[in-house]
């Protein structure tokens, strides 16, 4: 945005749009000091010119990860809404550093930005509108096959993404366990060369003595669906087997412990299935990338936790499938119930490594706040990866500790453990209960992704997790 003793553009695009501009380019960015940084805008509408508008959007002096650029293309996608646009070219100013690989990773940034920028989900109003948005040229950053299938792949990552968006968005009335369950058995139809499902009822979940889960669940009108859906590659060897499991409470209500107060968040808990979302959204897309020589087991334990006399009271006592007894203190503390079996279930498939995501604990917003979740485990080459993986998507993750000394607040006079510890470092407390019910022999990592899973100022759901997880599978892939 450096400009000469006469005011005109030094960087050579800028100069060359700003001759055929008459200068306005140049006098409009001074007059609204317009400097470059991130975050910021300017659009000007243009008399009979080729455009009818021009933007300039900042990116700030160190822009170069993909998460900078994905954002470049979701305030793209925000001009355009502004201005009804059809059509939109995209230049960088600077773009002579970048090497080819850093382009071709850029220009799919920006695309995955703009496409989810410009996505409005508008099912449940009474007069939807539809984006008018149609192409998006992205000009000086390569043409080619390698490019087009970066393309692609960002293509169907967005797709993931806003299927995950809107399974989180759907309300309790709607997404239902048998909802959720019919969402994962389409997938797994959709994409049958490499996906197959397995809805487990109620009765064959007690088979398999998922106390945990079925306690959880005993209150609601809306029966439980244990969802498995794995992913096998249609030819080649297996090197990895991995596992995602997914938090899939449709609804929360707190049950006994029911939610009140300021804070609560009773009205948006329809998001306490956003970790099966994550893992659901995931699932579609690697069905689409179809990557070789890995196992992928997507698993959720779904219901609801409601109220009725046929429900897990404070103070009762329940058995995981792994024999372990639980004394519930809190019937809020729910989730960890319903990921406890389903944990057991995922190292009984004879998988390497588990990531369970769940909105677990409204500790780790506290610790961590709205936009970065919590990631706890033993295991530092899984973190590694996971945090490799996240470098490429954009999302933000922070390791915490397991402080095992905090188990002692777990214990119980007279069942294994209590669900629930006291108020300080309750997403570590929680984190450790989880541990209880993973085979020592496989790695495994818990993300607590209860502030970054919902954009509070807009109301919607953010597909957080999904681009991460295909990442990280994909490094796993042979």
């Amino acid at each position: 945005m450096s400009k000469d003793e006469n005011y005109k553009f030094q960087n050579s695009i800028l100069k060359k749009l700003d001759g055929l501009l008459g200068g306005m380019l140049a006098e409009a960015s001074s007059e609204e000091d317009f400097t470059g940084k991130a975050g910021k805008s300017m659009v000007l509408r243009l008399p009979s010119c080729g455009s009818k508008r021009v933007g300039l959007i900042g990116l700030g002096k160190t822009a170069s990860s993909p998460a900078s650029f994905q954002r470049l293309g979701e305030a793209v996608a925000a001009a355009a809404k502004t201005a009804q646009a059809n059509s939109v070219a995209i230049v960088l100013a600077s773009s002579e550093g970048l090497s080819n690989e850093s382009k071709l990773s850029t220009a799919s940034a920006i695309a995955s930005g703009t496409v989810l920028g410009i996505y409005e989900d508008s099912r449940y109003k009474s007069e939807p509108r539809k984006p008018k948005l149609n192409s998006v040229d992205i000009i000086g950053l390569g043409t080619g096959p390698e490019l087009e299938k970066k393309l692609k792949y960002a293509e169907n990552v967005s797709s993931a993404i806003i299927f995950g968006r809107e399974l989180v968005n759907s309300p309790a009335n709607v997404l239902t366990p048998a909802a959720l369950a019919a969402e994962a058995s389409n997938i797994a139809s959709l994409y049958s060369d490499v996906l197959s499902a397995n809805i487990l009822s109620a009765e064959q979940c007690k088979e398999l003595k998922m106390g945990s889960y079925l306690g959880v669940a005993a209150a609601s009108a809306n029966p439980p669906h244990f969802i498995h859906l794995c992913y096998k590659p249609s030819s080649g060897p297996i090197k990895t087997k991995l596992a995602l499991v997914g938090k899939g409470l449709t609804f929360d209500s707190g049950g006994y412990n029911i939610k009140t107060g300021a804070g609560c968040s009773i009205d948006i808990m329809k998001t306490d299935m956003g970790g099966s979302a994550a893992v659901l959204g995931a699932a579609k897309a690697l069905g689409q990338i179809k990557p070789p020589g890995v196992e992928v087991h997507f698993i959720v334990a779904s219901c609801e936790n409601m109220i009725s006399g046929t429900g897990m009271r404070p103070g009762d006592i329940i058995t995981a499938s792994n024999g372990k007894t639980i004394e519930v203190n809190n019937t809020d503390a729910e989730g960890r119930l319903t990921l406890a079996d389903a944990l057991v279930y995922a190292c009984k498939q004879g998988v390497d490594k588990i990531v369970d995501l769940a909105t677990l604990t409204g500790a780790c917003i506290v610790a961590l706040g709205p936009s970065i979740a919590g990631v706890f485990t033993p295991s530092d080459d899984l973190a590694k990866e996971v945090f490799e993986a996240s470098e490429v998507s954009g999302e933000k993750f922070w390791r915490m500790p397991l402080e095992e000394s905090y188990w002692e607040s777990m214990k119980s006079g007279v069942a294994d453990m209590v669900n629930t510890g006291g108020r300080q470092g309750g997403a570590i407390t929680a984190a450790l209960f989880l541990k209880q019910f993973v085979d020592e022999k496989v790695e495994w990592m818990h993300i607590d992704l209860a502030g970054p899973v919902w954009n509070d100022k807009k109301r919607v759901a953010t597909g957080f997790g999904i681009a991460t997880l295909v990442e990280w599978v994909l490094k796993n892939s042979s």
